[in-house]
């Protein structure tokens, strides 16, 4: 069997960045999508975040480009999606765009003002970068209505971390900020 190359980990990236578009919609619109379908989706979308760091360090593959690609595939990812949530009235609408600047503070720091090759990750901008999934993972079992009087409990959880993470970026986009000017 041939030794999978950096393409290996690309094309799990890869996959995340195309199932956006149908999980946006699914929570957009719900009768988009069969709940199940949105939950298997968003697994599988999960999923692939998971493996294609494992593949790229695996098989010697990472790279500065790669992580470039996972993290503008995270962000683009759970940006729609938080998007699609907030359209449904699910998540507040400013939390896909303080994703968007987080991202985009992100990058400029890492390749502008730090003129690194790499991004450059914070301690909190990890954690949110993990927890913005949460919100969507609620709301995929909250529709999935296994135990339907447990659905607008896990519908208020999904806002309450919302709202947890809107206040959690915003600090990240703080201390960002403040972290640069106090370097210089």
């Amino acid at each position: 069997m041939e030794k999978p190359t950096a393409i290996t980990a690309h094309l799990l990236t890869g996959l995340r960045l195309a199932l956006a578009p149908p999980i946006t919609i699914a929570f957009a619109r719900p009768g988009f999508l069969n709940s199940g379908l949105v939950a298997l989706l968003l697994a599988a979308a999960i999923a692939s975040d998971y493996f294609d760091g494992v593949v790229a360090r695996r098989y010697g593959t990472a790279s500065a480009g790669g992580q470039l690609f996972d993290h503008g595939t995270d962000c683009l990812f759970v940006t729609a999606c938080s998007t699609g949530a907030a359209l449904a009235g699910l998540v507040p609408p400013l939390l896909p765009v303080l994703i968007a600047l987080a991202f985009t503070q992100y990058v400029v720091d890492s390749y502008c003002l730090h003129r690194r090759k790499q991004l450059r990750m914070s301690t909190i901008g990890r954690w949110n970068g993990i927890g913005y999934f949460v919100p969507l993972v609620v709301l995929a079992a909250a529709r999935l209505e296994a135990v339907p009087a447990l659905t607008p409990l896990l519908t208020a959880v999904a806002r309450v971390v919302a709202y947890v993470l809107v206040v959690s970026t915003l600090v990240s986009i703080v201390d960002r900020a403040t972290a640069v000017r106090l370097e210089r």
